[in-house]
């Protein structure tokens, strides 16, 4: 059953104001019960004192048997100092008995030396006992002193109907005083749920706005529900780009696998039509099916490639030394194309903040490049950077990783379209998707990506193209930027590159392709 929280403030204190009332009232009742014996048994012990004496002398005129006067005077003496109190003295030779006392036929404690409390019927006493020693003639015996405990009995039945009352009149008006101070106290509370209630993810994008209320849960709770609304929205967006990028990876490979399919089922039926064909011929057709099949496995394997950079994850970031990265990239080129002219120069620490797969995936395919187009030696250089910086570059310390070939170059207004989707020259083997990767890979890791002139070498004239590229260093202590908050460069219409530093400019008459910052 469902109940407020108020409510359900009100009934616990309803309950629990009672029993601590009648706790606190047991205890008082037995402070006010030890108070009152207290009280008697001090006026006993004290009657005691007073009459030890006499209680002597009777013993002593009974034993030395002297006259009946002298022994009444005796008792008389006694009684006069009892006052208030019973007494019952027994002798060698008899009882003496006067006073309030329980009747003759009550059995006294064995011990009652200590005051104690008895019952006879429906009264109860304080009893003490004090043992009575006569010298002269020597005689024995006890003297019991007796005292009601009715008034004391009294008042403990009083303060226990008072706190019973107090109990039975503090339940309700403790639980309606707290049933009020309660609804006060969960107002904000109330407040927050009403705007929370009125939120639609799917939607709206307005989210919830939270004055302070000085209530620590409170504050802390709508901080909560800000966060899971915040988490709710990145994840939302993650799921679109996905949605969006399995979109774009469709019917990019629809679009782009159309022309090289059609290609191979012309030539598959030039095949099953003509069985005598000039084997010339059937070699050269062969061919033509080996490369299209290469160029749709690589435009297939590019695709999904793009597509993992634009859905990667910031957890998958880590220290990735860029040297071994790059040798282990040179070495497997090398297994590959035997007789490769790479050189790679490397250095130490060089560690930067990456996602080591794709940092690989550039590498390679820049490496490629130079390879495919260059038509010679490639020279691969990653050292620490020390020159200055321009506009857009990386902030802070960085690695440059620069590949430089022999081949024609790169004309300057090409610089900026080689990384754009699809671009691939007319006698180019690739699927045009390559330098699109090294682009996206560049900007995910926060870095620059530049198209320069191969400089002038030792004994020979600058030719050929460089590409140079810039990451931030991996500083210890240094809280890494995270992810872009949008990327698109399996999405976007168009693709101009990082758009920052020298060389990565926009296209004319296109939309700017990598991050989209400050957008929500």
């Amino acid at each position: 059953m469902s109940m407020r929280l108020s409510t359900r403030i009100a009934i616990a204190v309803g309950v629990l104001v009672p029993l601590l009332v009648l706790a606190s009232g047991w205890l008082l009742v037995r402070l006010v019960a030890n108070d009152l014996h207290a009280q008697a048994d001090a006026h006993l012990r004290e009657r005691a004192a007073a009459m030890a004496q006499d209680a002597r002398n009777l013993l002593r005129v009974t034993a030395a048997d002297r006259s009946a006067a002298a022994e009444q005077a005796k008792e008389k003496r006694l009684f006069t100092s009892a006052l208030d109190v019973g007494i019952r003295l027994i002798g060698p030779d008899g009882t003496v008995t006067g006073g309030p006392q329980p009747g003759p036929s009550f059995t006294l404690p064995a011990d009652a030396r200590r005051p104690v409390t008895v019952r006879d019927g429906q009264r109860s006493w304080r009893v003490l006992s004090v043992p009575v020693v006569a010298k002269r003639p020597a005689a024995t015996g006890t003297l019991w002193i007796f005292s009601p405990d009715t008034a004391s009995q009294s008042q403990i039945q009083l303060v226990r109907r008072r706190v019973v009352m107090v109990a039975l009149l503090g339940a309700p008006l403790a639980a309606a005083v707290t049933w009020l101070a309660a609804t006060a106290a969960v107002r904000p509370l109330r407040r927050l749920q009403r705007r929370a209630a009125g939120l639609d993810p799917g939607t709206s994008a307005v989210r919830l706005d939270h004055e302070p209320s000085r209530v620590v849960e409170v504050d802390d709770l709508a901080l909560t529900l800000r966060t899971v609304l915040s988490r709710y929205d990145e994840q939302a967006a993650r799921t679109a780009e996905a949605l969006a990028t399995a979109r774009s990876f469709s019917a990019a490979a629809s679009h782009e696998l159309r022309t090289p399919l059609m290609s191979m089922r012309i030539n598959l039926d030039v095949l099953g039509g003509h069985p005598g064909l000039d084997p010339a011929e059937r070699a050269e057709i062969v061919a033509d099916l080996s490369r299209e099949h290469a160029r749709l496995l690589g435009l297939l394997v590019m695709l999904r490639a793009l597509a993992q950079g634009d859905l990667v994850e910031a957890d998958a970031f880590g220290p990735v030394d860029l040297a071994e990265v790059v040798e282990s990239a040179a070495a497997a080129l090398r297994g590959s194309r035997p007789g490769t002219a790479l050189t790679v120069r490397s250095g130490p620490g060089l560690l930067v903040h990456g996602w080591e797969p794709g940092l690989r995936s550039a590498v390679d395919n820049l490496i490629v490049n130079a390879l495919t187009h260059g038509g010679g030696a490639v020279d691969v250089t990653v050292r620490a950077g020390d020159e200055g910086r321009g506009p857009g570059d990386v902030a802070g310390p960085f690695v440059v990783l620069t590949v430089d070939d022999d081949g024609p170059g790169v004309p300057p207004e090409s610089r900026q379209r080689v990384f754009q989707r699809f671009q691939r020259g007319p006698d180019s083997p690739g699927s045009g998707l390559g330098l699109t990767l090294v682009a996206q890979q560049i900007a995910l890791h926060r870095g620059t990506i530049r198209i320069l002139d191969r400089p002038a070498g030792t004994g020979r004239a600058a030719r050929g193209a460089r590409f140079e590229v810039r990451l931030p260093l991996a500083v210890t202590g240094r809280p890494d930027s995270g992810l872009p908050s949008r990327r698109d460069w399996l999405t976007a219409e168009a693709a101009t590159g990082t758009g920052a530093g020298p060389g990565m400019g926009t296209v004319p008459g296109q939309a700017p392709q990598g991050f989209h910052k400050d957008r929500s």
